[in-house]
């Protein structure tokens, strides 16, 4: 007889009350993530370009929590009075759009021609390729569905186009969900990642900068579809040459060139280890804590500011967020603003007053490397200006230059 239908025996203790099991910590984090956003603000989607910049900062905890809540960096940035001057304009992403449709079209023919010429040329040509159905309900049914339409294609064999697939990364105990522009399965098994940018290359090379940074996005995506092969059997071959696609000189006909991601693939992979657990960064905010940017500006500042960040003069070419964190760093006269590699020679002076204090002999330890360097170079600099007939002044009379 089940326990439901069971009389209790006479004289025995009345059954204790049966209470609900406290809910996962994944549901409670995604609860306390959507507290943080605020109410009925939907989330936005980490992609591969924001995960790179915060691989490229892991000490960062103001970026991982507000990209892990899924906060809109770009709303709240303006409502914090340091509108972002940060993303693509809308012509760039226009055409952008336009190209990656002429690249895919007639069936992603030209791309596939592209990818065996450069990465498999030893391959059947790719005459047709199967491009499954990859359309779910959410994210997570997208992922699925591709996890599942990449084991179909392997077991097929052939060339198969996946146009934007949906792969899923763990970061800082959080599930990311990104969307490569496009992953082709090779006649061998393997597996390929496709970036499609809209800058030129010219001669056969492009922007150094701007390939850099395509071949960290497409690192991430790299990392993705591995643990997607990894669930497989026998697990099929990630490459790690990424085709990169872009415009041919000043014409709109597409070209493409390998890119060996590896190096990008084990830098990000060691900085998403370091990262702190989101749920950690949110057990630390105090009650109530909330981004959403209809919120008054003092309360907003304040919820931003809870939140340790980590800045750096590169942050303004990645993040939203930087204009604030710039006037935050220079209101506390922090050393940051001097750039990373300066931080890192400074030691443990953290502050440009530190520094100019150290450098006149004021303050610090002489045996210190940082504070002995410093006093050098004063100096030197006292030196060279008493020989040009300048004055020596202070050690370092032009505290300004120090400051960017």
């Amino acid at each position: 007889m089940s326990e439901s239908h069971r009389s209790a025996s006479p004289g025995s203790p009345p059954e204790p009350n049966r209470t609900p099991p406290p809910p996962t910590r994944g549901k409670a984090l995604r609860h306390r993530l959507a507290e943080l956003r605020g109410p009925d603000v939907p989330a936005k989607a980490l992609d591969a370009r924001a995960l790179a910049a915060l691989a490229a900062n892991p000490g960062c905890r103001r970026r991982a929590i507000l990209d892990g809540a899924g906060v809109d960096k770009t709303a709240l940035a303006g409502a914090l009075g340091s509108p972002s001057a940060f993303g693509q304009s809308q012509f760039a992403l226009t055409r952008g759009n336009a190209f990656e449709a002429k690249v895919k079209a007639d069936g992603g023919a030209e791309l596939l021609r592209l990818v065996r010429a450069h990465l498999d040329p030893g391959a059947e040509p790719a005459e047709r390729a199967a491009v499954p159905d990859l359309s779910a309900i959410g994210p997570e049914g997208r992922t699925a569905r591709t996890a599942l339409a990449l084991r179909e294609a392997v077991e097929a064999g052939g060339w198969a186009l996946f146009d934007h697939p949906m792969l899923a990364l763990e970061v800082a105990g959080s599930p990311a969900f990104l969307e490569p522009d496009a992953v082709v399965v090779h006649p061998d098994g393997s597996w390929t990642v496709v970036e499609i940018k809209s800058f030129p290359m010219l001669d056969g090379s492009a922007d150094p900068a701007k390939v850099g940074a395509a071949a960290r996005q497409a690192a991430v995506y790299v990392l993705a579809l591995e643990q997607v092969a990894a669930r497989l059997t026998p697990a099929p071959r990630v490459r790690h040459d990424v085709l990169l696609v872009c415009p041919r000189d000043f014409a709109n006909l597409p070209t493409a060139a390998a890119v060996d991601v590896r190096k990008q693939r084990a830098v990000t992979t060691r900085q998403l280890t370091r990262l702190t657990r989101i749920q950690d960064i949110a057990d630390a905010l105090p009650e109530g804590t909330c981004f959403a940017p209809d919120r008054p500006a003092e309360q907003l500042a304040a919820a931003v500011d809870a939140v340790p960040a980590a800045y750096a003069p590169e942050c303004l070419s990645a993040c939203e967020l930087a204009f604030h964190c710039r006037q935050r760093s220079r209101e506390a006269d922090e050393v940051t603003v001097l750039g990373r590699a300066a931080r890192a020679e400074l030691g443990g002076l953290a502050t440009v007053a530190d520094v100019l204090s150290a450098a006149r002999g004021e303050s610090g330890d002489p045996a210190d490397p940082a504070v002995a360097a410093l006093r050098r170079a004063a100096a030197l600099r006292a030196e060279a200006l008493s020989g040009a007939g300048l004055g020596a002044g202070t050690a370092l009379g032009a505290e300004g230059a120090l400051c960017p």
